[in-house]
This record gives structure tokens, C-alpha cells and sequence, in this order.
């Protein structure tokens, strides 16, 4: 039986990757998130995927690791967590009337093989008013999330609209490409 490890104790990504009914258990990568000095928030994604997913299969070399990261774009401006209510109001009030950019890159790697992709989402957020950000993070409060809305909650209120191959990527883990490179590798997957 082909062992599958989530290099990520992110409770999103956990439950992104229960819906596909595969056994598999989750650790905790502990790799350094610092973005180096001019990396793209595409390049930080990518690479911080690979370095989880990395990390997780130097312990376990037989089986297939998965990585993933996020990284928000928000006209050239990196954000990451917001980890408080204060950082969290920034965000939003950046993030207002713009077409933010998320970079949701996964890796995939198993034995003879490693693969990495980037998923972008295109999210145009509202013009939002301060009463709406303070409202909104108040019933929510999502401070461990990049960009600090949850568009599988209340935070769908805050979007005008969401652009993306793979619908899943906004929330942590593109589960369409985690599947193509799942199959890739040579992954046993249900319904194939």
C-alpha cells in the first residue's frame, strides 16, 4: 500500500484533501516561510511548496509527499497571515477594489519523481467600507489566513468575482492539479 503525507498541519488543507478519500496523514514540515530578497510571490510559492514537500520526504523516501503554499499578491505587495485583527483590517483595506493574485503552488514528491506547479487565482474584492472589513472580521475572524478572508465562508461576501482553473487552489490546496500530479507519479487513485 502507497503511503500519502500532507506536508502541512493546515486544517484547509486537511480538509481539501479528505474530500478525495484517500488515507493519508499529516506533518508538520517546519521550513523557514521567509520570502528571499526580490523573490515574485510566484517563486516563493513554488519554492516553499517543494521545501515542505522536501522536507517531509527526506524522513520518509518511500513515500509520496505533498507540499503546498500561498502566497497573496496584492499589486506587487507580498501578504501573508495576518495572524491579528489589526493586520488583518490592513489587508482589507488594501486589498479593496483591486484584483488581488493568489499563488497556490503543490508539489508532488514520491520515489523518482518530483513535480511542482502554480495555480493563480484572480480575486476582485469589493470597495469595501471600514464598517464592512470591521463587521465582517469580527464574525469571521480569519487571521490564519492569507489575504485574511475566507471565500469558503462569509468572506464570499467580500469578492466581486473569483478566476480560476481550479476552484479549490483559493482555499489552500489545488486538488485538481494535487490529482494530475498524484496520477503522474504513479499514485494508486480512486476512479481511475
Amino acid at each position: 500500500m502507497s503511503t500519502l503525507i500532507l506536508a502541512s498541519t493546515s486544517v484547509y488543507r486537511r480538509a481539501l484533501l479528505e474530500r478525495l478519500r484517500i488515507p493519508f496523514q499529516c506533518l508538520a514540515p517546519h521550513t523557514d516561510e521567509s520570502p528571499l530578497a526580490h523573490e515574485t510571490p510566484s517563486a516563493l510559492a513554488i519554492r516553499l511548496a517543494q521545501a515542505k514537500a522536501q522536507a517531509i520526504a527526506n524522513m520518509h523516501p518511500q513515500a509520496w509527499v505533498i507540499g503546498s503554499d500561498q502566497v497573496v499578491d496584492c499589486q506587487g505587495q507580498l501578504l501573508g497571515k495576518p495572524g491579528n485583527h489589526e493586520r488583518a483590517v490592513a489587508q482589507l483595506q488594501s486589498m479593496r477594489g483591486q484584483v488581488v493574485k493568489f499563488h497556490t503552488a503543490v508539489c508532488v514528491i514520491a520515489p523518482h519523481f518530483c513535480e511542482v506547479r502554480n495555480v493563480i487565482t484572480e480575486v476582485l474584492f469589493k470597495n469595501l467600507s471600514d464598517a464592512t472589513i470591521e463587521s465582517y472580521l469580527r464574525a469571521e475572524e480569519p487571521y490564519d489566513c492569507a489575504g485574511s478572508a475566507k471565500s469558503e465562508g462569509l468572506g464570499i461576501s467580500l469578492l466581486e468575482y473569483i478566476r480560476s482553473d481550479d476552484p479549490t487552489a483559493l482555499v489552500g490546496l489545488p486538488l485538481i492539479t494535487t490529482l494530475q500530479l498524484l496520477k503522474q507519479s504513479g499514485f494508486p487513485l480512486p476512479l481511475q
